[in-house]
């Protein structure tokens, strides 16, 4: 039988390539992944949870570091004999002025070495030393100069706050992308628009995360000259502690000093967020 005359069901077929199967597409995030609920929180739960179970078990002496119970009562009674509220009223004015005058002061000189080679020229250097040296460690000649009141307290946090807001904002000034400064002298901005439209908006970030740094060290310097002959403000009051063996009012300073400058991290950060929203990053 011919292969012209044979039926159809013997003619040999060429066998069709079986078709490819569908591959499962697999979405693999390689970010951080969905923020957590309460997830800054999260870490200052945890260990308030350990020093209350070490307290409670008697892992953590009492006599080293008072129980968690203890510290609220102590709160409590600080509380109601106004102490406490008249020692915070005294630091946080010594805090918010310090750091205005850093943030004032940083910004304008990052703005002069970030627009001008001149200025640069004058100004980084001797940041740059400054940074290389904790504000600390001139309490010394500043107590020479200033003497111990509110002067030198309140210069000890400026510098603490000048270094950080300067760097960052002055790092954030000289990112900027160099195409934006030819289109705006193509289109022939002034020297303040110039200033108001690219300069401001493109440092925003850098200034943002140095005021962060800022606000941690104003309240880092605060701890340390309150303890230099005051007379009011947490410092004292811890130091006044010491004195007299009161290990509970020292911990309610720490504390206090650890919300505080969480709070105002936290407080940064939500602006930061709020004039930022234009920006995408791995944090979002």
């Amino acid at each position: 039988m011919s292969a012209l005359t044979a039926p159809r069901a013997l003619v040999a077929r060429p066998r069709r390539a079986p078709a490819p199967r569908a591959r499962r597409r697999t979405s693999r995030r390689l970010g951080p992944g969905r923020a957590v609920p309460g997830g800054a929180a999260l870490g200052l739960l945890t260990l308030l949870l350990v020093w209350a179970v070490g307290s409670a078990t008697g892992f953590i002496d009492q006599r080293t570091l008072s129980a968690p119970w203890t510290v609220v009562g102590t709160t409590g009674e600080l509380l109601s004999q106004g102490r406490l509220q008249e020692n915070l009223a005294v630091s946080a004015q010594r805090a918010f002025l310090g750091l205005a005058l850093g943030i004032v002061l940083g910004t304008l000189l990052a703005l002069a070495s970030g627009l001008s080679r001149l200025g640069e020229a004058l100004i980084d250097g001797p940041v740059q030393v400054k940074r290389a040296i904790p504000s600390l460690a001139l309490l010394p000649l500043l107590i020479l100069w200033l003497g111990i009141g509110e002067t030198m307290k309140v210069v000890t946090i400026l510098l603490g706050v000048l270094v950080p807001v300067y760097i960052h904002t002055h790092n954030g000034l000289r990112t900027i992308d160099s195409r934006y400064v030819e289109l705006a002298e193509t289109v022939g901005l002034s020297r303040w628009a110039f200033v108001r439209r690219i300069v401001l908006p493109g440092a925003l970030p850098g200034f943002l995360l140095g005021l962060r740094f800022a606000v941690t060290g104003a309240w880092l310097s605060l701890v340390v000259v309150e303890q230099i002959n005051g007379t009011a403000g947490i410092g004292y009051m811890m130091e006044l502690a010491r004195t007299y063996g009161q290990t509970e009012i020292i911990v309610v300073g720490l504390v206090l000093y650890g919300v505080l400058g969480f709070g105002s991290d936290a407080l940064v950060r939500l602006v930061q967020r709020r004039a930022l929203t234009w920006r995408r990053t791995l944090a979002d």
